[in-house]
């Protein structure tokens, strides 16, 4: 059985019933459950079916376990789509620019499609694998969204997006070999999706966060993305405000806009230490949030802002220090047990200690906790022992 008719046997009556019966199976029973399903149903649509169903449990960390157990997904799928929060955020961006058709180029299995259409945008999805293109189209009905979104399997770049308000295009980043980090070996390359782009009202281009700041065109916005602390992807626009720096915290939405600030100064370690948000730093934004904070960097080369004032912002996490020492595994070990430290925290910027090793080399032991920060102070390894700037007291 080909993978289209594997696929659309999942559709049928009997691959529903299995899907249903399969939604909260136990992987690690899979041989069990399949030797019992194949009484009743043919070998192949188990099969199927078994794979969908491990397909839905991964995929219920990007989209929620709502969406994802009515969805349907390819491995590439669920590897590569975007996730629901960023869709929606992006979506609803397009929305607020007036934006009420898209080209969505490079469609996959819809996951921005669907974001795109919930916002009241009428999306046409395009992709050139016939399977992600079917799946693509099954998800659209799955969630009653099919009245907005036209799924064409075609090559992109035979594409004419002149009837659309805006174009969106998410090239596929990852290859036989894994991860792609070279702009012009996506695909299509990022230079084609660029001029696809310039020929568009309004465009947002989806790439790696790692993308060199070099590379972004002079015209395009580029905004970095973090859903929970986590950076998770970059986005080129056009239209909007040409040359910007922008990083976006989800799920709350808050935005920092660069001001092209120059690089802060360096200074001695205050009473706090901030550590900035992923996107914060990929958007190259620490100074920003510097000058919010009345701080200064413990090291220029080391993104961590120093401030002697504790004050609330959203593109930081904030921890109090306690003490600041030279890189010394014995004396770390020794402090922590003074200060009896069970729960201990380790995180590490600059330094080529990993926080496992540190941990289980310590071997803290006791009902007190720390968090130590392994890093370099002007240039010198150093640690910062503390706690999250609030916390009580040992």
């Amino acid at each position: 059985m080909t993978d289209l008719a594997s696929f659309a046997a999942l559709l049928s009556p009997e691959g529903q019933t299995l899907l249903a019966a399969l939604r909260d199976y136990d992987p690690a029973r899979e041989l069990a459950v399949a030797s019992r399903l194949r009484r009743d149903h043919p070998a192949e649509l188990v099969s199927a079916a078994l794979g969908q169903a491990r397909l839905r449990q991964r995929a219920v960390a990007k989209f929620g376990a709502e969406d994802a157990y009515r969805m349907y997904f390819t491995p590439n799928g669920v590897e590569q789509s975007t996730r629901a929060s960023v869709g929606a955020h992006r979506a609803a961006r397009l929305g607020e620019l007036g934006v009420r058709s898209v080209a969505d180029l490079c469609s996959g299995i819809g996951g921005d499609a669907l974001a795109l259409a919930r916002a009241g945008v009428s999306v046409l999805a395009v992709d050139r694998d016939p399977l992600t293109a079917e799946v693509a189209r099954a998800n659209a009905a799955a969630l009653g969204l099919a009245d907005l979104i036209e799924v064409r399997c075609a090559d992109v770049t035979e594409i004419d997006t002149s009837p659309y308000d805006a174009v969106f295009v998410d090239p596929a980043r990852r290859g036989g070999r894994g991860r792609i980090f070279d702009p012009e070996a996506y695909s299509p390359p990022l230079s084609w999706a660029v001029e696809a782009a310039r020929k568009a009202p309004r465009a947002a281009l989806k790439i790696a966060p790692g993308i060199p700041h070099e590379t972004v065109p002079a015209e395009a916005e580029a905004e970095w993305i973090s859903d929970g602390g986590d950076v998770k992807e970059a986005v080129l626009w056009f239209g909007t405000e040409p040359g910007a720096r922008r990083a976006t915290l989800l799920p709350s939405g808050t935005s920092l806009l660069g001001r092209g600030l120059p690089d802060p100064a360096v200074r001695p370690v205050g009473r706090y230490l901030y550590e900035p948000d992923g996107a914060v730093i990929r958007a190259h934004l620490v100074s920003e949030v510097a000058e919010e904070l009345s701080g200064g960097l413990i090291d220029e080369t080391i993104a961590y802002v120093t401030s002697d004032v504790l004050a609330p912002t959203p593109y930081a996490s904030a921890y109090e220090i306690t003490d600041v020492l030279p890189f010394n595994l014995k004396k770390l070990k020794a402090l922590l047990r003074e200060r009896e430290v069970g729960v201990l925290t380790v995180k590490k910027r600059g330094s080529a200690v990993e926080p496992e090793e540190i941990r289980r080399k310590v071997r803290p032991k006791g009902p007190n906790a720390a968090t130590v920060l392994l890093t370099r102070v002007a240039g010198a390894p150093t640690m910062l022992i503390g706690r999250p700037a609030g916390a009580a007291r040992p």
